[in-house]
């Protein structure tokens, strides 16, 4: 789930929304785990992660290992922080390209590729949910004389929903920067291609750039554009990579208002999509192209805490990769197969790190969310980063159930919070919500691990708080194994750290207090999750 950025290129406003962004106070060094540091010791708003290993240490409290699943992009499982905390299934006999634990997936050692097929191709790039919805109603109701009066209550839905995927879809599209993004995309690819062959690597950001110098006028226009988008966001962290993914798809984007998107999925993955009971498909391949947001996600969860590169938050986790995420919006039939993969092999939390703003199936999703809730698993869901109020704003998916029968009890949705020196308490991009985005967690300058070798990198969004939680309930859980998923979520909540001054509310410089744009006003704490932990149900002896 990327972070929306208003950038400047050429003179035109161009909504791009890279992955990468650093503190905005040049003057403070901020450090790279301030995430996870105490604010009385240090002053950075962290979640005090050394003090609760502390108490948990000084209380001689066992732990038991959690798995947690990560329903991403993909994730890099060569990394060396992340290699000796991949899940393995215990039932599958690796690289016998045999289904060992009968399951329907074969080889599925570390989890799954959702977005795989069987000739081990891959869908990196897909197309966003407003314009599958509107081009599959567009013949129902195009061009209709519509009574709304007159529909019933199936109908008025379809209806409305295409009205709305119509408005989304045709009416924001700006056809002069449409074509001016359509015209810079093929000289960025010849000077990204020719940077890439001078510096020696496929990867590079604004900090590579600053030090490289370059003649050819296509890969000085690239040096200058990204120079320039580092400058404008205050970070050098974003890539070649990022940029060129977000360039495509935002062309992607404007083509679909003129023309029904491709079938980037379907092409790849040959199931049958409007089947949910068709769940064999899918190939085992889970780095595939697009692995950076996965892998940053995973990194921040549970990097080895062995002195290696980072530590992640918790200490006693497996990490399951499930790629459910393109390059564009995930499909539902994917998410809620993932959900019954991850319940299914074990995993205690499931971290979802993606979000859209149409859910044509929401009910598999539903009747997803209502296994995991059965089978007592907790859900961390991120907020989204559209600075929008999702009390009122369409965002998906959310535990309020689609039938009207209520609401998952199993899931905590987060925002991303920041630090005074870190460009404030609230996240600028972060979605918010009085009565939908239950806690805070730091999202803003995250450093963790990333792809293309043993290599660590700051990444931004409610994507990077949604697996600080998930690594906080790791903690939480491993520790006090006896706690059920909805517990857990209740003794994160009630540990928070109210924030009492005003903050920014995101999008905007209104002052607001937090507690009036989340349910619980505050921001997750460690320390504070294992104290109540504590004393919430007492500890039993477990096996380790």
């Amino acid at each position: 789930m990327k972070k929306p950025i208003s950038l400047m290129i050429m003179g035109m406003a161009i909504c791009l929304q890279p992955f990468a962004q650093s503190a905005k106070d040049s003057e403070t060094k901020v450090p790279k785990n301030w995430h996870q540091l105490d604010k009385t010791e240090t002053g950075f708003q962290g979640i005090s992660l050394s003090k609760a290993y502390d108490y948990l240490r000084a209380k001689k409290i066992p732990s038991k290992k959690i798995i947690v699943a990560v329903i991403d992009s993909g994730i890099d499982t060569l990394h060396e922080d992340l290699k000796p905390v991949l899940w393995k299934n215990p039932k599958e006999i690796p690289g016998n390209n045999k289904d060992d634990d009968k399951n329907g997936y074969v080889d599925d050692i570390h989890g799954w590729n959702f977005l795989g097929g069987k000739d081990g191709r891959n869908v990196k790039e897909d197309s966003y949910e407003g314009a599958r919805v509107y081009y599959r109603l567009k013949p129902i109701w195009e061009g209709k004389d519509v009574d709304e009066s007159k529909l019933n209550e199936d109908e008025r839905k379809s209806y409305q929903t295409y009205l709305r995927a119509k408005s989304r879809v045709v009416g924001a599209v700006d056809e002069a920067e449409a074509s001016y993004m359509s015209s810079l995309y093929p000289t960025f690819l010849e000077g990204d291609s020719i940077l890439r062959k001078e510096m020696g690597k496929e990867e590079y950001n604004g900090t590579d750039l600053q030090a490289h110098n370059t003649s050819s006028s296509s890969s000085k226009m690239v040096r200058g554009l990204m120079l320039s988008i580092s400058k404008a966001n205050d970070s050098y962290d974003i890539t070649n990579k990022q940029l060129i993914d977000e360039i495509s798809g935002q062309i992607r984007k404007a083509q679909s208002a003129k023309t029904a998107p491709p079938s980037f999925r379907g092409d790849i993955v040959k199931d049958d999509e409007s089947n949910l009971n068709d769940r064999n498909y899918g190939n085992n391949d889970l780095m595939a192209s697009t692995p950076f947001h996965g892998t940053h996600c995973a990194g921040i969860i549970g990097a080895a805490r062995n002195g290696v590169g980072i530590d992640g938050i918790a200490d006693n986790v497996s990490i399951m990769v499930l790629r459910a995420v393109p390059d564009g919006d995930e499909h539902d039939k994917d998410i809620a197969n993932a959900i019954r993969y991850a319940v299914d092999n074990g995993a205690k939390i499931i971290s979802m790190s993606f979000g859209k703003d149409f859910s044509p199936e929401k009910k598999w999703v539903d009747d997803a969310f209502k296994y995991a809730e059965k089978k007592n698993v907790l859900l961390v869901h991120a907020a989204g980063n559209d600075s929008k109020n999702i009390d009122t704003a369409y965002n998906f998916p959310n535990p309020v159930y689609e039938d009207g029968s209520g609401r998952a009890s199993n899931v905590i949705t987060v925002g991303a919070s920041g630090d005074e020196k870190n460009g404030g308490i609230t996240a600028s991009f972060s979605n918010y919500g009085k009565s939908e985005v239950d806690v805070f967690a730091p999202g803003v300058s995250i450093y963790s691990t990333i792809p293309g070798g043993n290599t660590y990198g700051n990444s931004s969004g409610t994507s990077m708080a949604c697996p600080v939680v998930s690594g906080i309930a790791a903690i939480v859980w491993g520790h006090f194994p006896n706690l059920t998923a909805t517990e857990v979520k209740k003794i994160i909540e009630q540990s928070v750290t109210p924030i009492e001054e005003t903050v920014l509310l995101p999008g905007t410089k209104d002052s607001v207090k937090l507690s009036e744009i989340s349910r619980t006003g505050g921001i997750v704490n460690a320390l504070k999750a294992v104290t109540i932990a504590s004393d919430f149900k007492k500890t039993v002896p477990v096996k380790k």
